[in-house]
């Protein structure tokens, strides 16, 4: 037996989450078996709790899009027990049991060993989000952007993505512009290394398809408005991720920052990345990532506390990365 997050649908369109005892046989199908010592609250993992997002495919669900272990069993040749290994996205938590559990049984072809420089509780306080921040800055530099080129937004500064961002954006000698809702969390994003904070009002409203050049390119893990207003601000040439939709999914953009300032957008899917790019994003943060950032921007919580804590982070009630411990 072992403890897990559930999620069950009582009624259509209603989401029940419960910390409960699951005995192991109901795992489902993979060839690996592993002991979850620490998972994480992402903003995907939140909607599914709270079932305010059609998340979840099928129920029952345990949530979790990551997770950090050690093997128990394997019948792939690559993994032996006592492996240590993370995974990011894949589906887990949606079409798969996922993290917030002390037991997954997943695909091999999912899991990555985790770096040696983080223990299980740092690769999670980095987690999906930090990974999926670590992909957007790489597409950036894969663009070209040097810190030359001129100031970096980062919106919605304030989360898992963002935060993260903020500090190896910093680190690597860019200036850094947080946008975020949150003002009295300006000594915190400073801490992590931004330069300027723009407040969120200035973005998230309609705005005019071409607007003032102000950054040379940005990370956006809000969508919506600001994306658009974001596309519309950003210097000719530049270039945006985009990974995420806090704001919402919708792009009430029009084409004129693509055909009249030549600026590109970037999709940043972290979820079926090639485990090439994931092996490269995580070696790059074990290199990269200061681990002061870690403490500072790090929350720890049990799995019976994930249910009162997803309702907090969908209001923007929780800074930074929070992440689960299975044992609590």
């Amino acid at each position: 037996m072992f403890k897990a997050l559930l999620l069950t649908q009582p009624a259509p369109r209603e989401t029940h989450a419960e910390c409960v005892e699951i005995d192991e046989s109901r795992l489902p199908e993979g060839t690996v078996r592993v002991a979850v010592s620490h998972s994480t609250l992402n903003y995907k993992d939140a909607l599914a709790i709270t079932g305010r997002s059609p998340v979840v495919r099928q129920f029952p669900m345990v949530p979790g899009i990551d997770f950090a272990g050690t093997v128990l069993d394997s019948e792939d040749g690559r993994f032996r027990p006592g492996d240590a290994v993370l995974l990011n996205g894949w589906g887990v938590g949606e079409t798969h049991w996922g993290g917030l559990a002390q037991q997954a049984r997943v695909n091999g072809d999912w899991l990555i060993r985790r770096p040696e420089a983080f223990s299980a509780q740092d690769a999670m306080a980095i987690g999906t989000a930090g990974y999926t921040a670590m992909l957007c800055v790489m597409a950036l530099q894969d663009r070209g952007v040097a810190p030359a080129d001129g100031p970096v937004l980062v919106t919605g500064a304030n989360g898992g993505v963002g935060s993260i961002a903020v500090a190896l954006l910093a680190r690597l000698g860019f200036e850094v512009h947080a946008s975020t809702g949150r003002p009295e969390q300006a000594a915190h994003l400073q801490a992590l290394g931004a330069a300027q904070i723009v407040e969120r009002s200035s973005l998230d409203a309609p705005g005019k398809p071409l607007q003032k050049e102000r950054w040379a390119a940005a990370v956006d893990s809000v969508g919506s408005h600001t994306l658009a207003n974001v596309c519309a601000s950003v210097r000719y040439g530049g270039c945006v991720a985009a990974c995420g939709l806090a704001q919402g999914m919708d792009l009430p953009a029009t084409v004129a920052p693509f055909i009249l300032r030549g600026v590109s957008l970037l999709g940043i899917d972290s979820v079926y990345a090639p485990v090439q790019r994931r092996e490269r994003a995580w070696q790059r943060l074990a290199q990269e990532l200061p681990r002061e950032v870690l403490q500072r921007n790090t929350e720890v919580a049990g799995l019976a506390d994930v249910v009162a804590l997803a309702p907090r982070l969908l209001a923007g009630q929780v800074r930074g990365r929070v992440v689960v411990d299975t044992a609590r």
